[in-house]
C-alpha cells in the first residue's frame, strides 16, 4: 500500500509506517536537517518543501501514481500550547497548516488518512479548527483517539491527539489500534547505555549519544537531586532565587531539575529534553541531562537512525517526532481496514452521521 507524508519531520511517523509493511513514495517538511535525516535513514524520497505550494494532482504525477491509499502528517503543534492565549492563539499562522493538510487530503483523495496532533487539539481549543478540518473531508468516516506513547511500548507519557479518515467508498469500519502489553520503564529502554564520554565527544559506536556541557553550579545542584525528585531537594542557598520566593506545596514547576527514576517513566519528551533545567530530563543516576541518543530512544528510534544537524537541529527533531512505535500500531490499524474493504459502499454504523466523527479516549 501506497503511502504520501507531509509535514515528515525526521521520519518518525514513515518508519512506524513502513515497520507497518506500508510504502512511503514521499515526504516533506520545510526543515532541511529533518530532511537530511530523513533520507539518510529511511528513504531518499524526501524533500525540502512548503506545503502550502504543493498541488496535490501535480504531485501524483510527479509520482508517477494514479492513486494513493494513505495520506499521513502531523502539521506543527506549536500554535495549539498551553502557553498560547486568546487572540495569539487565532493568529497562529501555523494553525492555517491544518488547513493545508485538508486541501491535500481533499486534491490527492487517498483512500485513508491519518492526522497526528498534540491532545489538545481534539479538545477545546481546537474544536474551531477541528470543524473546519471535518467538514472540509466530509467524503471520509472521521474516527478520532486520544492516545498515550506508553500504550505501545514507550516509557515515555506522551499524550497525542489521532485523526484516521476512511474515504466512504471504501469502508466505514473503525480502524483498531492495539495496545503494547508491557509497561515499559526507563530502565528497560536505556538502563543498558553506556556514559557517554566525558570530554563531550560522541561515543564511539553510538550516534547521537553525547554528554551535555552544564556548569558547575548546576551539576552541584543537580546532585542533591534524588530519584524522583526536582528542584525543592536543592539547598536553599544553591538554588535560583525564584525557586526560594516559590511555595513547593502548591506547584512551582515541580519537574525543574527533575530526577527520572529507573522504574517510571519520563514526560513527553520535547525539544527541550537535553536539559534537566527544563524538566524531568535528568538521567537517574549519573549527574547530567540525557544524551540526545536516549532521548531517541525514548522515543522508539532504533540506535542505529542517526540524526542531523547541530544540537538545536537534532534535538528539535526528536522532540517533535511522531514516535514511531505509535505510527506502526497506526498504520497496522488503517491498512487492516484497507485491505478487508471491498471497495463499495458500506452503510453507515448506527449512530454515525455524516458529520459528527467517533470520540474515543483511549486505543482499542
Amino acid at each position: 500500500m501506497t503511502c504520501i507524508e507531509l509535514f515528515a519531520g525526521a521520519g518518525g511517523l514513515s518508519l512506524g509506517l513502513r515497520q507497518a509493511g506500508l510504502d512511503v513514495r514521499y515526504a516533506c517538511d520545510i526543515d532541511s536537517w529533518a530532511v537530511e535525516t530523513y533520507n539518510r535513514n529511511i528513504s531518499n524520497h524526501a524533500e525540502v518543501a512548503d506545503v502550502r505550494l504543493l498541488d496535490g494532482g501535480a504531485l501524483l504525477r510527479k509520482l508517477d501514481l494514479a492513486s494513493v491509499d494513505i495520506l499521513s502528517g502531523g502539521p506543527p503543534c506549536q500554535g495549539f500550547s498551553k502557553q498560547k492565549r486568546g487572540a495569539h492563539l487565532a493568529l497562529d499562522e501555523r494553525n492555517g497548516l491544518v488547513l493545508e493538510y485538508a486541501r491535500l487530503v481533499s486534491e490527492i483523495q487517498p483512500r485513508a488518512f491519518l492526522f497526528e496532533n498534540v491532545k489538545i487539539f481534539g479538545q477545546k481549543r481546537g474544536m474551531r479548527i477541528l470543524d473546519q478540518l471535518e467538514d472540509a473531508l466530509s467524503d471520509y468516516w472521521v474516527h478520532r483517539y486520544f492516545v498515550n506513547s506508553s500504550d505501545f511500548g514507550l516509557a515515555q507519557q506522551r499524550d497525542r491527539f489521532i485523526m484516521v479518515g476512511i474515504h466512504r467508498d471504501v469502508s466505514d469500519k473503525r480502524p483498531r489500534l492495539t495496545n503494547s502489553i508491557k509497561r515499559a520503564t526507563i530502565r528497560d529502554v536505556i538502563g543498558d547505555l553506556p556514559p557517554p564520554p566525558d570530554d563531550y565527544t560522541e561515543h564511539a559506536t553510538l550516534p547521537n549519544h553525547i554528554k551535555c556541557r552544564i556548569t558547575a553550579l548546576n551539576e552541584e545542584r543537580f546532585r542533591h537531586v534524588p530519584p524522583g525528585g526536582g528542584w525543592p531537594d536543592i539547598p536553599a542557598n544553591l538554588r535560583l532565587d525564584c525557586h526560594n520566593e516559590v511555595d513547593s506545596s502548591k506547584g512551582g514547576w515541580p519537574d525543574v531539575y527533575g530526577r527520572l527514576e529507573w522504574e517510571g517513566q519520563c514526560p513527553t519528551i520535547t525539544a527541550g529534553f537535553d536539559s534537566f533545567t527544563r524538566g524531568r530530563y535528568g538521567h537517574p543516576e549519573q549527574h547530567r541531562s540525557l544524551t540526545l541518543r536516549e532521548g531517541a530512544r525514548l522515543q522508539g528510534f532504533p540506535d542505529n537512525f542517526r540524526f542531523y544537524g547541530t544540537r538545536y537541529d537534532i534535538r528539535l527533531q526528536i522532540g517533535n517526532a511522531v514516535p514511531p512505535p505509535l505510527g506502526r500500531a497506526v498504520g497496522a490499524a488503517i491498512k487492516k481496514v484497507l485491505e478487508e474493504a471491498t471497495g463499495t459502499v458500506k452503510p453507515a454504523s448506527a449512530g454515525h452521521s455524516r458529520r459528527k466523527s467517533i470520540l474515543l479516549v483511549a486505543a482499542e
